[in-house]
């Protein structure tokens, strides 16, 4: 599989959306999401025009205008996201479960390449099937406030005291599994006025 920049693209947009929506900030300007990802306007805005046309975002007029998801975060599949932007999740058609096209095998049904590519395509689709948007924003929204990084949206006080991580490598523990599974080994914090 080949993240296209149109998926990469679209993820990106709808993470900041799902962060916007964390921080308290109704709406998103195309242009302050292109700008917060680095990425050209044009290219942007068509996609967040096919995102609308598939129900993902939702757009506002008006002067505190713009861009919101349609749908809560949690109701937003990872798979679902990169099945709209590029179609198939497999890397040659002929393994596609849903844009199966033959391909230029004499023996498709014995071939050794389309099974070890099914299985990849498997394994693809159980990971991003397993993710929500809303997982991915809490994940990174966390790790951004440990590591004294203000998400995008968030307040003007917020910004002021934020510190920068130059982190750039990427780590194993970095990763969005990791991400979650300290969320669920982390002990509930209780309060003096929490009964016991």
């Amino acid at each position: 599989m080949h993240l296209s920049k149109k998926a990469e693209y679209a993820l990106r947009a709808t993470i900041n959306l799902g962060m916007a929506a964390e921080v308290g900030r109704a709406t998103v300007s195309g242009a302050e999401l292109a700008e917060v990802n680095r990425l050209p306007l044009k290219f942007v805005e068509r996609i967040l025009q096919e995102l609308r046309e598939a129900g993902i975002v939702e757009t506002h007029r008006g002067k505190f205008g713009g861009y919101s998801l349609a749908k809560p975060a949690s109701e937003i599949g990872i798979g679902e996201l990169v099945r709209l932007m590029d179609g198939r999740l497999a890397p040659i058609c002929c393994a596609s479960e849903n844009a199966y096209q033959p391909c230029s095998c004499p023996d498709e049904d014995h071939c050794g390449l389309r099974m070890i590519m099914i299985d990849v395509r498997n394994a693809i689709a159980k990971i991003l099937d397993r993710y929500t948007l809303g997982q991915v924003v809490e994940v990174t929204i966390r790790k951004m406030r440990r590591d004294g990084i203000v998400p995008p949206f968030a307040n003007e006080e917020a910004m002021a005291g934020a510190a920068h991580s130059s982190k750039r490598k990427a780590d194993p523990s970095d990763g969005l599994l990791a991400g979650l599974s300290q969320l669920v080994s982390q002990p509930p914090v209780i309060h003096e006025h929490d009964p016991l």
